[in-house]
């Protein structure tokens, strides 16, 4: 009776790593047609009974701001053309300051948000942080950085319900991913910490603060130059 739990367990297991990989193999083409955050605020909006209305335009590499682009890496993970998906350093840090009390707080890279944010829920266990991490493993091996910051860039929240650049771009500033100024990346990037509460078209004075801090150092990364190397800067 075991042995055979166990094998089914083995086949079960086998037939999730097939799925997942064939999964993130089509997505380093086609474009996520949804998000599994996206099908989670759906679910929510049923439950709590107030309706919401699902806004995202898949937008491609070269229809992106390089502003929005660099704004988000210096805002959210500044090494993240070095790493493998996950930065050891910061999350040495964070386990440090949480185990002091006080707010938790998270070392989530873009590759580790982007697994989250497509193919899994929100949640803070030990089971949904280790599909976290098998995923993010994944995207890193099988596709480019480009490819997983265009994914993120197209599938990140910013709003209820305005998933993307595209969407987030015409919702705060009225104008195309494309058009965003330096300005207005550093802000949409800087509310990415709690995007349902902090607003880029209407900042309160730390969000400003936190925009001024990423153009700066956006700056320091190196400006647009900084995207060019990105497909090969990887480190062992």
């Amino acid at each position: 009776m075991l042995q055979l739990l166990l094998r089914r367990v083995a086949k079960g297991l086998l037939w999730f790593a097939a799925t997942s990989v064939v999964l993130v193999l089509i997505f380093r083409w086609v474009p996520p047609p949804f998000t599994a955050l996206m099908v989670e605020r759906k679910i929510e909006s049923w439950f709590n009974g107030q309706p919401i209305d699902l806004q995202r335009d898949w937008q491609s590499w070269d229809n992106l701001s390089d502003d929005l682009k660099l704004a988000v890496i210096a805002g959210e993970d500044q090494k993240f053309a070095e790493h493998w998906g996950f930065d050891i350093d910061a999350i040495q840090a964070a386990l440090v300051h949480n185990e002091q009390g006080g707010s938790l707080r998270g070392a989530s890279t873009l590759s580790q948000q982007v697994s989250k944010n497509l193919f899994l829920w929100s949640g803070r266990s030990y089971f949904r942080k280790g599909l976290e991490a098998w995923f993010t493993a994944l995207i890193e091996v099988f596709w480019s950085k480009q490819r997983i910051l265009e994914v993120y860039l197209n599938s990140v929240e910013w709003d209820d319900g305005v998933f993307g650049a595209q969407a987030a771009a015409q919702h705060h500033f009225h104008v195309n991913a494309s058009q965003l100024s330096n300005q207005q990346a550093s802000y949409l990037a800087a509310v990415l910490p709690n995007p349902r509460e902090w607003s880029a078209s209407h900042p309160s004075s730390y969000v400003s603060r936190r925009a001024g801090w990423i153009r700066q150092q956006m700056r320091q990364l190196g400006g647009d130059e900084y995207l060019t190397g990105l497909n090969h800067s990887r480190r062992w």
